[in-house]
């Protein structure tokens, strides 16, 4: 008999590591039955549609409409309306991952229902009690039966952490899955060139999390991203979360060397990464593509979940304070050549080696397996 297994989506990361999810359980058809349940948080089009369309996820079977809000409104909105759709669906198991609002939400619901939880992604801590992510991965941790784990520092912080061994599985990377599977449209897009830029010759830049936008460091980190225009082309695609900030203090851009754009599909995007001389972010999950691309990446926090992509050499962590974007340029100097090597198991095969584990234990037999720390 096939397992109904509901994979959860919500916000932009979600979709690139889910999609080869899907398509792995997909391919065991005579196993597994996936069910796509968007819980909505990402509503933008160019956050949300065009990731769906691009990645040939097709209509998810559920759509939450969840909307905007507080990380609390969030949660409890998912919570709200998953918990019917769970009850209806019956799953075996629900796969989330991540740790975005509706990754904690769907876990919730989940739980609530003694529905078995897999967490793809699992393990990662910054550390950093401020972050709401750190809240949302560490409780989504605590209620999941499967832990699907990407480095091993995320194995060592579920052990520390009191989870069993047999909880945790090293499967890889899923989001390389997805940049592996598109290398190529990814290198015919010539984004680069499409935008009257030089390939190697710009500085790629993303900025959205609440600690830096939320507040004075937005604009203190826009001017001096003017000032470096002057020596090397800045590109930003504006998150409309930073693009509702802009907009309140007022800030345009009159450097000819600073380009802002709108949000942009994934392809074209990691197009634009992929040719960059180096990207500046405070995303987590641009740390690891650039580091499987090579492409030196600065990041504008204090911290960051992911210590594996600076132990390769292709991160560096410039804390968050905008004044070091300044000392960017120095650093490129000084910076090494494109890695040559990516993190074990980074290698496009994340969503099989889930599959596996999946296909050779029972969801419900796992609920016994992970108690809580």
């Amino acid at each position: 008999m096939r397992r109904r297994i509901v994979v959860v989506v919500g916000a932009r990361p979600n979709f690139m590591k889910m999609a080869p999810v899907i398509r792995a359980l997909e391919r065991r058809h005579d196993l597994f039955e996936p069910l796509v349940v968007h819980t909505g948080q990402h509503y933008d089009a160019a956050l949300s549609r065009v990731f769906l369309d691009e990645l040939g996820l097709g209509e998810p079977s559920v759509h939450l409409g969840i909307g905007s809000g507080s990380q609390a409104q969030q949660i409890a909105r998912v919570v709200e309306r998953m918990e019917p759709v769970l009850t209806e669906l019956e799953p075996d198991l629900v796969l989330v991952a991540g740790d975005v609002n509706s990754t904690l939400g769907a876990a919730i619901a989940a739980s609530t229902l003694r529905i078995p939880l897999g967490h793809v992604e699992a393990g990662l801590r910054s550390f950093d009690a401020t972050m709401p992510e750190e809240t949302n991965r560490r409780l989504t941790d605590a209620l999941s039966q499967l832990l699907f784990i990407h480095s091993p520092e995320a194995r060592d912080n579920l052990l520390r952490e009191g989870y069993p061994e047999a909880a945790i599985h090293d499967v890889g990377n899923t989001m390389i899955d997805t940049l592996v599977a598109m290398r190529e449209r990814i290198a015919a897009e010539r984004a680069a060139e499409r935008h009257g830029l030089t390939a190697g010759a710009y500085l790629l830049a993303t900025l959205h999390r609440p600690a830096l936008v939320d507040g004075p460091l937005l604009e203190h980190a826009f001017r001096r991203l003017e000032a470096l225009s002057e020596e090397l082309d800045v590109v930003l695609p504006v998150h409309p979360r930073t693009r509702r900030a802009l907009d309140v203090l007022g800030l345009r851009s009159h450097a000819p060397g600073l380009r802002l754009l709108e949000p942009l599909p994934y392809v074209e995007f990691l197009s634009l990464v992929a040719d960059a001389r180096a990207v500046l972010t405070d995303s987590g999950g641009i740390q690891e593509e650039t580091t499987y691309l090579g492409v030196p990446c600065f990041t504008l926090r204090d911290n960051t979940e992911r210590p594996i992509t600076v132990e390769a050499g292709t991160n560096v962590l410039l804390g968050l304070d905008p004044d070091r974007i300044a000392e960017i340029p120095g650093l490129l100097s000084a910076a090494r050549a494109r890695a040559t090597t990516v993190p074990p198991l980074w290698d496009g095969h994340a969503a099989e080696r889930i599959a596996d584990v999946l296909a050779e234990a029972s969801p419900h037999e796992a609920v016994t397996v992970a108690a809580s720390p």
